[in-house]
């Protein structure tokens, strides 16, 4: 093994608070519990199961949407901000649930989606009817289009969804929508936009939400001219810091609205946090994010995406510290959400073969049980890192990506505008497992269930794990305290070897080792185990395990 003992500490004075080491559990609330029996989870549902959440050790949750919407995107199309979707239950229900995590010790983090509205959003209704350069129109992106009778759409751009990123109106307007034709652009230049938002933060921050998790976050603002792009849609903004962005992503003013964001959250009691999604390359940029008078905390997506070998790891966990620490901030991890296929699933792919954009039939399949082997090792090396981390629903169970799907069933708009040339998203997004033998394993009282569930969830519900040594479930429980009792997310990383086959660090007084290569690693002498994402072999740490251990 290489040695390459090097001490990584934040630079200048670090943040501090409950959201630089927390572990953030996400609910994507569809498809956590249902309460009612219609086969779509509700607020009352996730009320009842917070105690999963209090015994499995986290600190917070975050929600996805559950605003009022026509779920032409699973809740990220807002009609109403200051509402509950009838789907979910109502604001007592939200009240409700707010309270009760509050007395379980959760915080709860509510999902923002300032990038677009729903089309059924009033403000879009009422542009529709008030006509082209009306004060309605300016709440979003509307523009005439070029060539004859302007028949062709206002540039090139293309939805992140698939196809163009124009939809034309009646009277021969377009307007730009990122995503789905169903959630058109709002136009951040307009001041009544800005307004609206800080006033929704208020709506929220007064019913006792401790932050905002910001879909889009390097969307919001575009650039002026809206140049063609000639390029590719990626949602990504690019791997070079002064490379070219394109002109829909991580423009320099989207910070100015944060700016303002924080300084209204640090005005309330309790540190409230802002969360961004932005996918954002390289490391450099995203801590702009995240700078003092910004955002609180920046998903990892490059950390997500990294490939499962140790030059890999080393270089994205590398790079990610240095780029946070040289603006005081916590680095934020995460293996897992509702936008990607389940690492349970991803890493048991070929190396080098991501598949971000769904799995189904037809596609190459991933191998299960050395996805889960790698899934667990992943999971212990994150939980070791310092900074925060977030987990994804079922993860603690090692839920796989539901591959085998039908298509009559999918409803992930990326799979209709593709032209059915990508799966999409539904395959991380179903109902989880309680108990084995339940109706819809426990999901909810009836079979009902908005998408299928596969017959092996039953091996993965929880009823069958907990209490059983070597579970995911407990292994994630074990995980989680130890984090907690050693101070793993407030630490210092100091590398210790970094080769081609094997990592190793220390952190808080625990020494953490991965194994990549195709041998097992012997055991350093007088090792205590602590924790290990599988047994070990005479001693010896296999093929993608990762231990913590005391010297």
């Amino acid at each position: 093994m290489n040695t390459d003992a090097t001490q990584q500490e934040p630079a200048g004075g670090p943040a501090t608070g409950w959201w630089t080491e927390a572990v953030i559990y996400q609910i994507y609330p569809r498809s956590f519990a249902d309460a009612n029996g219609d086969g779509i989870g509700d607020l009352p549902g996730i009320t009842a199961r917070l105690g999963h959440l209090t015994e499995l050790g986290v600190d917070a949750v975050w929600l996805s949407p559950f605003y009022p919407s026509p779920q032409a995107d699973a809740g990220y199309d807002v009609a109403d901000y200051r509402d509950v979707d009838p789907l979910f239950g109502t604001l007592a229900d939200a009240d409700a649930m707010i309270a009760e995590a509050k007395a379980r010790g959760l915080r709860v983090i509510v999902d923002l989606v300032p990038n677009h509205t729903s089309s059924a959003h009033r403000w879009f209704q009422e542009a529709l009817a008030a006509g082209s350069g009306s004060p309605e129109r300016r709440h979003y992106i509307f523009r005439d289009g070029r060539g004859p009778q302007g028949a062709e759409p206002p540039n090139d751009w293309q939805s992140v969804f698939g196809g163009p990123a124009w939809t034309r109106v009646p009277d021969g307007q377009w307007y730009l929508h990122l995503f789905d034709p169903g959630q058109p652009d709002l136009n951040w230049g307009n001041p009544e936009v800005r307004a609206e938002f800080l006033d929704i933060l208020r709506f929220w921050l007064d019913r006792g939400v401790d932050g905002f998790r910001v879909d889009v976050a390097h969307g919001l603002i575009k650039q002026a001219d809206l140049a063609d792009w000639q390029e590719p849609q990626e949602i990504l903004s690019g791997p070079e810091v002064d490379k070219p962005r394109p002109p829909m992503w991580d423009q320099d003013g989207v910070h100015e609205i944060y700016r303002d964001w924080r300084r209204l959250l640090d005005s309330y009691d309790g540190e409230r946090i802002l969360v961004a999604e932005a996918w954002v390359e390289p490391a450099e940029r995203l801590a702009r994010y995240v700078r003092p008078d910004e955002m609180h905390q920046a998903f990892n997506f490059e950390y997500l995406l990294a490939a499962w070998t140790a030059p890999a790891q080393y270089a994205v966990v590398t790079r990610s510290l240095e780029a946070t620490d040289a603006v005081g901030a916590p680095t934020t991890w995460v293996l897992s959400n509702h936008d990607v296929v389940r690492h349970a699933s991803r890493l048991g792919l070929p190396i080098g073969i991501p598949r971000p954009n769904g799995i189904g039939i037809g596609d190459p399949q991933p191998d299960a049980a050395l996805g889960l082997r790698r899934a667990r090792a992943a999971t212990l090396l994150m939980l070791a890192l310092p900074g925060s981390a977030y987990l994804y629903q079922g993860e603690e169970l090692g839920l796989p990506e539901h591959t085998t799907l039908p298509d009559e069933v999918r409803q992930d708009p990326t799979w209709e505008r593709s032209q059915h040339t990508e799966r999409g998203r539904d395959g991380c997004r179903v109902p989880i497992p309680w108990e084995a033998d339940a109706p819809s394993y426990g999901f909810g009282p009836t079979d009902a269930s908005w998408l299928p569930q596969p017959p092996i969830w039953a091996e993965y519900a929880l009823d069958r794990q907990r209490g059983v040594p070597g579970s995911t479930y407990e292994l994630y429980r074990t995980a989680l305290r130890l984090r907690r009792e050693h101070g793993l997310g407030a630490g210092a990383l100091r590398w210790l070897s970094s080769g081609d086959e094997v990592l190793t660090f220390t952190n808080a007084g625990l020494t953490v080792l991965t194994n990549f290569g195709p041998a097992p690693v012997p055991l350093p002498a007088g090792a205590e185990v602590l924790a290990a994402s599988a047994p070990l072999e005479d001693g010896a740490v296999p093929t993608d395990v990762t231990i913590w251990y005391r010297a």
